[in-house]
């Protein structure tokens, strides 16, 4: 699709599992497929157009943007002249995606990634390389590179130096290096070109990008050299993971993906790639999700230790901690990927996705109450503690602050975790996760590794909490809880407070199982919440909820029904296994950002407490 004057040309792309032909100029969110380098991502359509990447970093402004704004956004093509098909997938246990087309006279792969950085040798800082292979026949393609620095606000000039193309707009430059894939032509706005590839023959396209330094131009047998060695650290990696329970494929790409969010600088976890796609289609619900939420870490943390990523573990947890260490003894709601707590919320001038704005560029949430997050937290620093045999002192000092300030904070309403922008309200789930926050700072120091100064005030704060929920956020009529205190609405989020501990698993807890099961179930698909939320429109289902649903299912006794679940959540992925934050529950279509490391982090954890409770039952 495309073509080096921008003009924008729509192709049919068949397959069973993608979202099929264009919307006029945007992609379904289903044909979808990311790449990164542990620095940024770029997100990549099944013909063949990079329609997102930031540069230089992952939560930087973006060079290609048309996924939120064709005509403005910039993006990079490469596909057939001519009708194709289509299939893709990511090599074996890497993050490098292969892409066939099939024409009528011939078939080509294209292997894109974003090269890993070797600290030993002189490469560029960023680099994403295409390759494009012939296998049979002979393939006619043509390729355009638009790019469009700062969200596209900054103008961008294109010359060659030493031969090759080079777009610059300020400190930012980017090449494009072709090999034999026809001789690139400058147009005043885009870089473009035209071949023909035959079977047995390989071109090269190598895009390096330079930020505030010196740009680099490789050579062609050190872009092949770097693939082929990215090809290898990937699977080098994958290979050291530890998980050998039921739906392993699913697990371990759920990994995989989990780790093009990790920034690699800071150890930081991105909630997803992108930012401000609509969680219903021209509804106002799009946020950026380019930030680490607090909210995340206990999933993240799980998920690192019991599949065996220990550095990555680590690197996490104490980001999190320096962090928070900046607003303690409050928490943020997010952080930015570098630690920092300020993330102004503004609004581009652009169309967005399929005409849905505003298209809104950091993110409001972080000045809101969210008390759920101190549960998350400590819930984090407890099984830190527990996999590395204690903490540092410091850390176990603000840990014990943290409690302290728990103790009266929990009290007051707050926005939830859904980060609602209705009124503040006493929500279930964060009176729940309050309750984790004091029972595990109180576990912590019963085992020596907090102090215990207060910790008899930990525990009655702990009881009194419990008593408000059960007083309080119970109905008896729905035989739930419920979604805040006085209410009659469901929220499904009150599984955390399940999946965490809060409730064990007496009557109530598998009462409201069983009604969330009820009310917000529809197929494999859960709603979040009923009632309103102090925004217009509507949203898709959130996936996080149907396998935390899944996951409380099994942890009650009801296997077979949570193995049920589980088996259609899996077949919601698309193509290579990537999961959006949200689905259409009547389309199926993805909606929200992706790929959504929270949905990932919840099949993760869905399918080990499945196959845990399938070994209890075998025994």
């Amino acid at each position: 699709m495309g073509s080096i004057n921008g003009r924008t040309e729509t192709r049919s792309v068949a397959s069973p599992s993608a979202g099929g032909p264009r919307f006029g100029a945007y992609a379904p969110l289903r044909d979808y497929a990311v790449i990164g380098d542990g620095r940024t991502a770029a997100l990549v359509a099944r013909d063949g157009a990079v329609d997102w990447l930031g540069l230089p970093d992952l939560d930087s402004p973006s060079v290609f943007g048309a996924l939120l704004d064709a005509a403005r956004g910039g993006r990079f093509t490469l596909a057939p002249s001519v009708p194709y098909r289509s299939e893709r997938r990511y090599l074996p246990s890497t993050n490098v995606l292969e892409t066939t087309f099939r024409t009528d006279t011939g078939t080509v792969r294209v292997t894109d990634a974003l090269t890993l950085h070797d600290e030993a040798t002189l490469t560029p800082m960023r680099e994403l390389l295409r390759r494009v292979e012939g296998l049979s026949g002979s393939v006619p393609l043509h390729w355009s590179v638009q790019p469009r620095f700062g969200y596209g606000t900054r103008h961008t000039r294109i010359a060659r130096r030493a031969g090759v193309p080079v777009a610059t707009a300020g400190h930012d430059a980017l090449a494009v290096c072709a090999w034999d894939a026809g001789e690139p032509i400058c147009a005043e706005d885009a870089v473009g070109g035209h071949f023909e590839l035959a079977g047995g023959r390989h071109a090269l396209i190598a895009m390096p990008f330079a930020h505030q330094e010196p740009l680099v131009l490789p050579t062609r047998s050190d872009c092949e050299a770097r693939l082929k060695a990215t090809c290898a650290a990937w699977r080098t990696w994958a290979h050291d993971r530890l998980y050998t329970g039921r739906w392993y494929q699913a697990v371990m790409r759920s990994l995989l993906a989990l780790k093009l969010l990790v920034y690699a600088p800071s150890g930081a976890v991105a909630a997803a790639v992108t930012a401000s796609l609509p969680e219903e289609i021209g509804g106002e619900r799009n946020w950026d999700y380019r930030f680490s939420w607090v909210r995340d870490s206990a999933f993240t943390l799980a998920a690192f230790l019991r599949l065996g990523c220990p550095a990555e573990a680590h690197a996490y947890f104490w980001w999190l901690m320096h962090a928070s260490q900046l607003t303690h003894p409050r928490l943020n709601v997010l952080y930015r990927l570098d630690g920092g707590h300020r993330t102004p919320e503004k609004t581009l001038s652009w169309e967005g996705y399929r005409g849905s704005g505003p298209v809104r560029i950091g993110n409001a949430a972080a000045r809101q109450v969210q008390l759920d997050t101190y549960g998350e937290l400590m819930q984090t620093a407890w099984q830190y503690a527990q996999a590395m045999g204690g903490l540092d002192r410091d850390v176990a000092r603000r840990l014990a602050e943290l409690a302290d300030l728990v103790c009266t904070a929990w009290e007051a309403p707050d926005a939830g975790i859904w980060e609602v922008r209705s009124p503040p309200r006493h929500f279930t789930q964060s009176k729940m996760m309050c309750w984790v926050a004091l029972d595990r700072a109180a576990d912590l120091a019963e085992r020596g590794m907090i102090p215990s100064w207060h910790i008899k005030r930990w525990h009655a704060a702990r009881d009194e909490i419990a008593g408000f929920i059960e007083g309080r956020c119970f109905s008896p009529d729905r035989d739930s809880y419920v979604r805040a205190a006085g209410s009659d609405d469901l929220d499904a989020a009150v599984l955390l407070g399940h999946l965490y501990g809060y409730g064990g698993g007496g009557h109530r807890i598998r009462a409201t199982i069983s009604a969330l099961d009820r009310h917000l179930r529809h197929g494999p698909y859960v709603d979040r919440y009923s009632g309103e939320d102090g925004l217009s429109g509507g949203e898709g289902a959130f996936l996080a909820c149907s396998f935390w649903l899944a996951e409380s299912l099994a942890r009650t006794g009801s296997l077979p029904q949570a193995i049920a679940l589980m088996d259609e959540l899996i077949g919601l992925a698309n193509d290579v296994g990537l999961y959006s934050e949200e689905t259409d529950p009547t389309t199926g279509d993805f909606l929200g950002n992706l790929p959504q490391g929270l949905s990932h982090l919840a099949l993760i954890s869905a399918a080990c407490a499945i196959t845990a409770a399938s070994k209890d039952t075998a025994r």
